[in-house]
């Protein structure tokens, strides 16, 4: 179902751009000029080549320029996947950077001896490491819908560029040039409401990430009096969410996601709230993946949220582990993985169907890729003490080479200065709650006073700040 919103909606941006560019191209004669083959032949790439060096120079002033520039992005669209590999390989290849005015710069600054004429080499060397494909890339920016057509362009982009390296620098400049645009300093923060336009909300389908809305019914229970919607907009696209966060009102900390969600559930009364839940974070923008929106979006969130309810004094995220699972099942196959006291062990071995000549860790193993362990009392019983000390553990100890938490949600929250605050057993038993992390979820704390040291504790020696309650069960 999310697929086909997806779909849809893309194919309907499609459909927005072509029209829109082709109005501004139906005076002059680039639109004709510009029918490629699908697969753009070699004879269309000789073309392609001598239209985009039209724009670059610029040719009848700036506005045939732009002209130009929409006449190129609505070819695009015509071509296939292979056609459009090609497009983007004519920028890597003939619009790239020019090799020798590089060394001539690099070659005048080391002879440069007296401050004026060094600052005249590294202004030429500057102007020589820049691709000329920048300036064509820049045009799209005063047209119609032209900033989405370039993030939706690096979308498609970042998976060719990860395979070839020609690619690759075209993704780079790219998204150097959506890095600048997006600054947050340009983005502006919107709630959400039902009363939004329908085309905005059928997005909030198509864009969440990690809770699916089911449907209408759904959606409005996430609108209701007692819940908020954020996202951060950009004035070059104003109708599109860049990225998104969900919150619930509560008197305490929730930690159950059903619990949350239910559509049947009494509305709260806001006014004896006391805690802000952020349940779900959803980047809207593949093409502006690397670009971080998500810790200026929490923190801007909590201070509209301080300002319109004086007796929100807790911010807390519910959130779920999504690699936790992944990496107990790839430890649990390793020998020197001992986690399991001899009780436990024995304990797992007993419930389990195949316990002839069976290690604990195979009997875990065997457990975790079966759902139906969450159907029974005795193996759950069993689980619950073992699952979350793995969870804390997995959460707190495992780390990257950078000496980061490995989880990727743990590392975006405690980059932001949270800590980890409490484990919840059972938090989310859907499909895919069980799949990622067997059920468990976690409050992320954002306590104000200490965010910002949070923060830099994290970032320069990767301390992981965690309440007494997730240290005793690593103490356990």
């Amino acid at each position: 179902m999310i697929e086909l919103r997806k779909s849809g909606l893309w194919d309907r941006a499609i459909r927005n751009l072509r029209y829109a560019w082709k109005r501004m191209g139906s005076t002059d004669a680039y639109f004709s000029e510009q029918s490629f083959a699908p697969e753009l032949s070699e004879s269309d790439r000789e073309r392609l080549i001598s239209q985009m060096q039209a724009c670059l120079e610029a040719r009848g002033g700036e506005v045939s320029a732009r002209s130009r520039a929409a006449a190129l992005g609505h070819a695009y669209h015509t071509l296939n996947e292979k056609g459009r590999k090609r497009f983007l390989r004519v920028l890597a290849e003939e619009f790239g950077p020019d090799r020798d005015r590089i060394d001539l710069a690099v070659a005048d600054v080391s002879k440069a001896l007296d401050p004026a004429s060094r600052a005249s080499v590294e202004a030429e060397l500057r102007q020589a490491l820049e691709a000329p494909r920048l300036k064509l890339l820049t045009q799209f920016n005063a047209l119609p819908e032209g900033v989405k057509f370039l993030v939706d362009l690096r979308a498609e982009l970042i998976p060719w560029a990860r395979q070839d390296d020609a690619l690759a620098g075209v993704e780079g400049d790219l998204k150097a040039l959506l890095t600048a645009w997006f600054d947050v300093g340009f983005l502006e923060l919107r709630q959400i409401t039902w009363d939004a336009p329908a085309s905005l909300l059928e997005k909030l389908f198509a864009y969440e990430a990690v809770h699916e809305i089911k449907g209408w019914d759904d959606l409005k229970n996430r609108l209701a009096v007692d819940r908020r919607c954020f996202a951060f907009f950009h004035p070059r696209m104003p109708e599109e969410p860049l990225i998104f966060v969900w919150v619930a009102l509560f008197e305490g900390m929730a930690g159950n996601i059903q619990d949350l969600l239910d559509e049947d559930a009494p509305i709260q009364n806001v006014e004896s709230a006391d805690t802000a839940i952020f349940y779900s974070i959803s980047n809207a923008q593949i093409g502006l993946s690397g670009i971080n929106f998500g810790n200026f979006l929490i923190k801007r969130v909590v201070d509209s949220l301080r300002t319109e309810l004086r007796g929100i004094r807790t911010f807390a995220t519910l959130s779920p582990i999504p690699g936790f699972m992944p990496w107990l099942r790839r430890r649990l196959r390793e020998r020197d993985f001992n986690f399991l006291t001899r009780e436990q062990e024995e304990n797992l071995v007993s419930l389990s169907s195949k316990s002839v000549n069976q290690t604990g860790n195979e009997a875990l193993e065997h457990f975790l890729f079966r759902t139906e362990w969450h159907d029974r009392e005795d193996i759950q019983s069993a689980l619950h003490p073992i699952l979350l000390k793995l969870a804390a553990h997995y959460l707190v100890n495992e780390k990257r080479s950078s000496g980061t938490a490995v989880d990727s949600v743990a590392h975006f929250h405690l980059n932001n200065g949270s800590r980890i605050e409490h484990l919840h057993w059972n938090a989310d038993t859907s499909a895919r709650g069980l799949e990622q992390s067997a059920g468990i979820m976690l409050n992320y704390r954002y306590l104000l006073d200490d965010i910002d040291a949070n923060h830099e504790s994290y970032r320069s020696g990767g301390e992981i700040v965690t309440s007494s309650s997730v240290r005793a069960l690593l103490k356990d």
